[in-house]
């Protein structure tokens, strides 16, 4: 999880420097899929009895919040 959440921030930040918009696209719909990638670890850490699913519910808004700004970088660059 914690790798998932690296590579969130770092391709935003990569995708952010890059002057192609198809590039800058590209990286922000990574960081998209590792927010995925995240809920499902979280999925996966409640299965094994990391956590319960009532302990959740403050990550997952909170991955919401990520997926649909991501969701909102990736549909202002035009390809």
């Amino acid at each position: 999880m914690k790798r998932a959440a690296l590579s969130v921030q770092l391709n935003i930040a990569e995708g952010s420097s890059r002057k192609s918009e198809a590039e800058r696209k590209r990286y922000y719909e990574i960081a998209r899929g590792s927010v995925i990638e995240i809920d499902a670890a979280l999925d996966a850490a409640c299965d094994l009895g990391y956590c319960k699913p009532e302990e959740i519910p403050e990550f997952g808004l909170t991955l919401v919040k990520c997926f649909k700004y991501l969701s909102g970088l990736i549909s202002s660059t035009t390809t």
